[in-house]
């Protein structure tokens, strides 16, 4: 496979609208994906869990998540902080604010990829 690098520039990659409070950004590498996921206040992203590591880093706002089976690990994630969340954990989230998140996963998200993220699109 060849080695080549590439820049991107968040400005010109189309915003997907997912529904009407979620549009993203993605660039994705072999191994890494980044999303900028735009959150409008009182979004809420439905419970669900991936075996992809992730990494939250809010740019902008706030986020509520709540961690775990049962949910009952609940933190508040604002500007400047990074959430890690691991491997199958479930979670969920709830813009407190409008909020822009950096999303780190680690393989790429697949079903973001070819669009069978039904739990954001509200299918």
């Amino acid at each position: 496979m060849p080695r080549t690098a590439r820049l991107f520039r968040w400005s010109e990659i189309p915003k997907e609208s997912l529904n009407e409070k979620l549009d993203r950004r993605l660039v994705t590498a072999e191994r890494i994906m980044l999303a900028h996921v735009y959150l409008k206040q009182g979004c809420l992203v439905p419970r669900h869990f991936h075996e992809n590591e992730q990494l939250s880093y809010l740019l902008e706002g706030a986020l509520r998540f709540w961690l775990g089976e049962d949910e009952k690990q609940e933190v508040v994630v604002r500007a400047g902080e990074v959430l890690t969340i691991p491997s199958n954990l479930p979670h969920k989230a709830l813009a407190l604010e409008d909020s822009l998140s950096l999303d780190v996963f680690s393989p790429p998200r697949q079903d973001w990829l070819d669009g069978t993220d039904a739990y954001l699109r509200g299918r």
